[in-house]
């Protein structure tokens, strides 16, 4: 599809009070592909448009196969047709639930208890739909370096154009960009009391969704996949 830069498979939760509130938290839904008032929230130490710019554009999910152009002599009907075949195979996942977590500089939804499978399923879609994924380029490989990575995620890097697959996978649904510690924190104590009572337990992924990037530069969500194995 021309007006699509590059896709993504993630994980979308379904509309409910869940993406809604997280959705406006991060100023864009995926799903209606639109901007959303942010949430008015006192004692936050600066604006949520300011903690929530760079993963806004993304809106509320959980990568599974990261953002790729497609490959030479791979089309966007080839990519639908891999991803419906691929999830024939693929079981639904359930784990305890999710966590609001601060990842360092970071704040996203983590799940709790067991995540085995969760790992088996990124790995499986960063595999098996990586023929339709053309290489990273030069200065995309760079960006992912600046990071600083361990040779093994150095080697994910070079074959599957993303450092953090395979055993380096932590899915994660982002709600920030990175941030001083301390704001973090604070930030955290202020968005605990709007999402912990709207997390799921257990949490289930019970479908896996195709993404685009507009020429917009924001997301859309536009196919879901039931997981059918």
């Amino acid at each position: 599809m021309e007006k699509f830069n590059r896709f993504a498979i993630y994980y979308v939760p379904p509309v409910g009070p869940l993406h809604d509130a997280a959705s406006s938290w991060l100023g864009w839904d995926i799903i209606r592909g639109c901007s959303v008032k942010y949430p008015d929230l006192a004692g936050l130490p600066c604006s949520v448009a300011d903690i929530t710019k760079t993963p806004r554009k993304y809106g509320f999910h959980g990568t599974i196969k990261p953002p790729f152009k497609l490959a030479d002599g791979c089309n966007f009907s080839d990519l639908q047709a891999n991803i419906a075949q691929l999830c024939k195979g693929l079981a639904p996942v359930r784990t305890d639930g999710l966590n609001l977590t601060q990842l360092g500089r970071f704040l996203a939804l983590t799940p709790t208890g067991t995540s085995d499978d969760l790992t088996e399923l990124g790995a499986r879609v960063v595999q098996e739909l990586d023929g339709c994924r053309a290489p990273a380029d030069d200065a995309e490989l760079n960006r992912r370096r600046m990071a600083g990575l361990n040779p093994r995620q150095e080697a994910y890097l070079i074959k599957w154009g993303y450092p953090y697959v395979l055993e380096e996978f932590k899915f994660h649904l982002t709600l920030s960009g990175s941030l001083d510690p301390c704001l973090a924190a604070h930030s955290k104590s202020i968005l605990q009391p709007l999402l912990m009572p709207l997390l799921p337990s257990p949490f289930e992924i019970n479908d896996l969704a195709l993404c685009g990037e507009g020429t917009d530069g924001f997301f859309y969500l536009l196919k879901r996949y039931q997981l059918e194995g």
